[in-house]
């Protein structure tokens, strides 16, 4: 199976927040924002590996901003490390302002998908190659984001946690 690069993956989805998406303040519910993110994570897992992808978990979500109702929103993500079958997708979440159209970023997340077969089995899925210094910086900290949440659950000996030891040396 071929490497691919991050930008392989790289799906875009833009949309316009309107009055029934938003809470008492007229932002965007975060609810409905974890969803658009989700699709666009799923829609990135599926690039990447061909094949029909789950969610595994919501790693992280930072919501740094809120969205304006009116606000144009793109979410941005692309698989920022593959594993042997599961894969982590980063998003980014920008707003563009209506006048200058220039973009803030208000979000990011990281989410964890596995590929699997009609069954739900796993599968094998390729390897990643990461090229700019940001997807770089993306991938090497998804082994060590991996590991935490593994010693986390049990699953792994903090004392394999190579990628996590290195932090502390």
């Amino acid at each position: 199976m071929e490497a691919k690069t991050p930008k392989e993956s790289l799906t875009i989805l833009t949309d316009l927040v309107l009055p029934g998406e938003t809470n008492y303040l007229d932002n965007l519910f975060g609810g409905e924002l974890l969803a658009r993110m989700d699709r666009a994570c799923s829609i990135a897992a599926r690039r990447h590996s061909r094949r029909i992808v789950v969610t595994a978990s919501v790693n992280h979500v930072a919501f740094t901003k809120a969205v304006p109702v009116g606000s144009v929103v793109t979410v941005e993500a692309k698989v920022s490390r593959a594993f042997k079958s599961s894969m982590e997708i980063y998003v980014d979440v920008w707003i563009e302002d209506r006048q200058s159209g220039q973009k803030t970023k208000v979000n990011e997340g990281i989410y964890t998908f596995v590929a699997v077969d009609e069954t739900g089995k796993p599968v094998e899925i390729a390897k990643l190659e990461p090229e700019t210094t940001l997807e770089k910086e993306r991938f090497e900290g998804a082994l060590r984001r991996k590991q935490l949440s593994l010693v986390l659950a049990g699953r792994l000996n903090p004392n394999e946690a190579t990628a996590l030891k290195a932090l502390f040396k």
